[in-house]
């Protein structure tokens, strides 16, 4: 996700994506799986770049590695935050 925001001018570091991910577990079949992936994004971006920036979270498991690796098999879910900051 990092090079998708720097490619549009929006600084990734330091400290500006904050990322939470939490994994839920169930039995279905009696056997323990991993079934659902939430991630939560809290990103810090210069101000008028909210469009780029939801953009680029909106098709960000399309292009994941890990995402497209589990499609089918793991429900991901994603959330974000996004607060803007003037530029100095």
């Amino acid at each position: 996700m990092s090079g998708a925001l720097e490619a549009r001018q929006i600084p990734s570091y330091p400290d500006k994506i904050k990322t939470s991910v939490q994994g839920t577990i169930e039995a279905p079949e009696g056997i323990l799986k991993i079934t659902k992936i939430a991630c939560h994004y809290d990103l810090k971006i210069p101000e008028g770049k909210r469009k780029a920036a939801e953009r680029v979270l909106n098709v960000f498991e399309k292009n994941c590695p890990v995402a497209q690796t589990l499609k089918g098999c793991v429900t991901f879910e994603h959330t974000w935050d996004i607060e803007e900051y003037k530029k100095e």
